[in-house]
């Protein structure tokens, strides 16, 4: 399985032996502009070969298959609540899957609600704003008030 190293900003990626922890700082510049998934060998001083998948998002993605439920806050022309899955998260936002077609813009504004499955359950109440649409699947992020969450930025963590 690939591991997942995120390009900084200066175009560089620091990779992590999974052998012997020696990292090392790499330009990755070539790849930066890559419409699609790049991924790498690497080879540690150790000796170890691995390979790489480099990640040009900005913030760590966790993977998460969580219930919840969504209440649309705008444009009430459109359905207004729902049930969904919230498939990733992020300190800036959610990856969500609707359990069946919605019609809403892109820009639209929700409320999205869900439990993590910390040992509290501690409960998410996000307003976010929708950002792309797929089919079943919506990208949001979050709100400028709704960012900074501890209990989120906890659950984030490796």
């Amino acid at each position: 399985m690939d591991r997942k190293i995120f390009i900084a900003g200066n175009n560089t990626a620091t990779i992590q032996c999974p052998v012997c922890g020696r990292t090392k700082t790499a330009d990755v510049s070539r790849y930066a502009t890559a419409e699609q998934q790049i991924s790498v060998n690497c080879k540690c001083s150790c000796g170890h070969k691995f390979r790489c998948r480099l990640e040009k998002r900005r913030q760590y993605r966790k993977d998460i298959d969580l219930p919840g439920k969504f209440t649309l806050l705008d444009k009430k022309e459109y359905e207004d609540t729902g049930l969904l899955k919230v498939v990733d998260v992020s300190t800036t936002g959610l990856k969500i899957k609707l359990n069946v077609p919605r019609v809403f813009p892109v820009g639209a504004k929700l409320l999205v609600e869900f439990h993590l499955d910390d040992k509290n359950r501690t409960q998410m109440k996000k307003r976010v704003l929708v950002r792309n649409i797929s089919g079943l699947f919506i990208g949001t992020s979050f709100l400028p008030n709704e960012m900074g969450d501890p209990a989120l930025g906890f659950y984030l963590l490796p």
